[in-house]
């Protein structure tokens, strides 16, 4: 346990601040330039809490990992001017702060009233169970008091979610008025803000961001985004040019600008940063505050300090310490007296001692069900009253204009798609169907056409071509209190996997699930059929997305199951904070056959409402078509109809099939396919994707831990993305493949 903390930090590393000879202590009715003293002296105590409390943090951290009793390896020291902002905010503007905000994170929750700051990060660097985000890199965690959001470890990976925070806001009338759904989570007149360092800066999410921020300015878009960088001169291992962020970020169009030194003049801090917050909240429109800072301390460690700077920087930086000059503000304003910051600083290091001593006694996990819990709640009773729950019928009459889909006839799978996000932004007020081309064109593929013209742009909305700014506008919306269901292809999605990973992974263990981002992404890929590839190479490798924590994959194949698992999906979301991906087969959306031309096999008709609960799809559970004892092929997309076609010509040949439908990639449904495989003995599997890393190896991995002593076989596509044109032909799965394994599998 950590004995005698306070020991921890010598009384010699206190050295009180008396103004120097030619300092000017400033009447207590005098002004500056800036701001009436009075204020002026108030925020400077306000700011001195926060810091001071801050670096105390730093300092126990360090030693604290040096002992064994923790992890933390990023100190806010040097940045500590950060909690200016934080004072200039309003404690329900909502924040993603980087991983140098200690003093932001103290500051903010002094501003809300609330008085457990350093108690809360304390928990963090403890690894305390009632407290999980706070540990590691990022000392700030979620509070259910203020809108401090957690951040992913990913560099710039929080940015988008930023920008998509704002666009929520923005689309909120300023007389708040009901939108969809209802009111947001924040108010109409809010600002979202997120910081970075100088390093981030030149990272390509980060400049996907800001140019789409200035895009969406330059269109009129509401965008009221404050962007914090926080300047150390230093970026990471290789510094940036002198000037930099000045040079490349100052005259963006549609970009408003702010600069201020940390450890300038306190009260032209103060002013900037307000100028900065309400110029995003008054006009509605992107701002970037330029903050100068300098890094103590090192990055993760004082040993590591000359790796950055030469010995004499190193004590140039010290003299630039935005602590130190804080204290000297108090002094030549007046507030305190060199002893009296002296007296203050050595009960901020005894409350930090405190609150450290009492976090390592509380209780840590002790299991990994502990840890893996909060990864991917699973609520199936409740999930399944969400995907069976009706909406109202004159409200669906009025937004399918009396011609209910039910009465249609047999539909495709896009038009049953189609029709179900109908019903589902019926059903749930709260959804907003959103991508590139979905509104006014109707998606890519004709999926989503005619849904903006029923449910009008406040629920169906194009958005920038960027994948990242796209999936950072769905988590905006997301956490903003609305259900997005994006479209994405699954090539764009892979371009965006880092920031799907980060945030899904990351915030699952957010406090109380508050700030979880539940969404659906639609994602048509796979192959294409008949040997020929598309109009460009694409890369249908899913090991990628298979393996992020929490992270539901359906894959609709036939009309019949696409709406119930999209049901699911948006139920999963709306019940437990779920992310999924529907990986839908772009060669299957407006097939009609299943073997011959005009048997209309590949169509199903409409469920109305009062089936929705009896035709309810499960998180994690297959399909079986027929009953042969010969042989089980479980298959999936694409792969499904070549496997129903081979079965059939199998049992021409007098081999009896029966099909397993996965429908669920993520979690497999590895029960199912064991029963069905059990029956028979027999069992190929049937994979287009990859042969390594694809869903077949996971599939024979779950059937030989379960003890399948039949025989096994699987047929998969090459390891290879999927070529376009006529060369597809050599990678892609084949009905041909299927029958010859087949038929040496069940050959005796």
């Amino acid at each position: 346990m950590l004995e005698g903390l306070s020991s921890l930090i010598p009384l010699d590393e206190v050295k009180p601040v008396e103004p120097a000879d030619d300092d000017v202590i400033v009447p207590v009715d005098g002004t500056d330039d800036e701001a009436p003293v009075e204020a002026l002296r108030a925020d400077l105590a306000d700011l001195f809490e926060a810091q001071a409390a801050s670096r105390w943090l730093d300092v126990a951290a360090r030693r604290m990992a040096a002992a064994g009793l923790g992890s933390f390896t990023v100190a806010s020291a040097g940045h500590e001017g950060n909690a200016a902002v934080a004072m200039a905010l309003r404690s329900n503007d909502p924040v993603l702060p980087h991983y140098r905000s200690t003093a932001f994170y103290l500051a903010r929750l002094a501003s809300a009233g609330l008085d457990d700051g350093i108690a809360a990060v304390a928990r963090g660097l403890a690894g305390s169970v009632d407290q999980p985000a706070g540990g590691g890199r990022r000392p700030t965690p979620a509070h259910p008091d203020v809108a401090v959001l957690p951040s992913p470890t990913t560099t710039a990976g929080h940015l988008p979610r930023a920008l998509g925070l704002a666009w929520a806001i923005g689309r909120q009338p300023r007389d708040r008025a009901r939108i969809v759904g209802g009111r947001l989570n924040w108010p109409s007149d809010a600002v979202a803000v997120a910081s970075f360092g100088d390093g981030t800066a030149g990272h390509g999410t980060a400049l996907g961001v800001i140019n789409t921020a200035c895009w969406a300015s330059k269109q009129g878009v509401p965008l009221p985004l404050l962007l914090v960088c926080e300047d150390n001169s230093l970026g990471y291992s290789t510094s940036g040019p002198p000037g930099w962020i000045h040079a490349s970020l100052s005259n963006r169009e549609g970009l408003r600008y702010f600069h201020a030194d940390t450890a300038g003049d306190a009260a032209t801090l103060f002013s900037t940063a307000r100028r900065a917050v309400e110029t995003a909240r008054a006009h509605r429109r992107p701002v970037l505050l330029h903050l100068s800072c300098v890094r103590i301390g090192g990055h993760s460690g004082a040993d590591d300090e000359k790796l950055y700077r030469r010995d004499e920087r190193i004590a140039e930086d010290r003299q630039r310490d935005p602590l130190v000059a804080t204290m000297t503000a108090l002094v030549r304003h007046g507030v305190m007296t060199g002893e009296q910051v002296a007296d203050r600083l050595l009960i901020l290091r005894d409350r930090v001692a405190s609150a450290l001593e009492d976090a390592t006694h509380r209780a840590r996990p002790g299991s990994s069900a502990e840890v893996m819990a909060p990864l991917s709640p699973r609520r199936p009773a409740v999930v399944g009253m969400a995907a069976a729950r009706e909406p109202a019928a004159d409200r669906r009459a009025a937004a399918f204009e009396n011609r209910l889909p039910e009465k249609e006839g047999p539909l495709t799978l896009a038009e049953s798609i189609n029709r179900t996000l109908l019903d589902a932004a019926i059903a749930h007020p709260g959804v907003v169907v959103m991508g590139r081309d979905v509104a006014r064109a109707g998606g890519v593929h004709g999926v989503t056409r005619g849904l903006q013209t029923r449910l009008g742009p406040a629920q169906v909305t194009d958005t920038a071509p960027h994948g990242a700014s796209i999936l950072g506008l769905a988590m905006g919306a997301a956490v903003s209190g609305q259900l997005p269901i994006v479209e994405l292809g699954l090539d764009d999605l892979h371009a965006a996997q880092e920031l799907l990973r980060a945030e899904v992974a990351t915030l699952a263990f957010s406090s109380n699930g508050a700030y979880r981002n539940p969404m659906v992404l639609r994602a048509p890929g796979l192959g294409f059929q008949d040997g020929f590839g598309g109009a460009v190479a694409v890369d249908n490798a899913l090991g990628g997305l298979r393996d992020i924590p929490g992270l539901v994959i359906a894959c609709p194949a036939h009309p019949a199951q696409a709406p119930a698992l999209l049901r699911t999906c948006l139920a999963a979301a709306e019940a437990d904070g779920t992310v999924s991906v529907m990986l839908e087969p772009v060669a299957l959306y407006h097939l009609r056959h299943l073997t011959v031309e005009g048997d209309d096999a590949w169509l199903a008709p409409y469920a109305p409402p009062s089936e929705w609960g009896s035709l309810h799809a499960p998180i994690g559970r297959a399909v079986v078509h027929g009953s042969g004892n010969d042989l089980t092929i479980a298959a999936y997309g694409n792969g499904l109809r070549l496997a129903l076609r081979a079965a059939a010509e199998l049992e021409g040949e007098g081999i009896g099939c029966r099909v397993v439908d996965l429908r669920w990639l993520a979690p497999l449904p590895m029960d199912d396919v064991i029963a069905a495989a059990s029956a028979t003995g027999n069992l190929l599997i049937v994979d287009e994707t990859r042969r390594s890393g694809g869903v077949s190896e996971a599939l024979v991995t779950g059937v030989l831990e379960a003890g399948f002593d039949g025989r096994l076989a699987r047929v998969t596509a090459k390891d290879s993305p999927l070529p376009s044109g006529p060369a597809a032909q050599f990678v892609e799965l084949t009905q041909l493949r299927i029958l010859s394994t087949a038929r040496a599998l069940c050959d005796d």
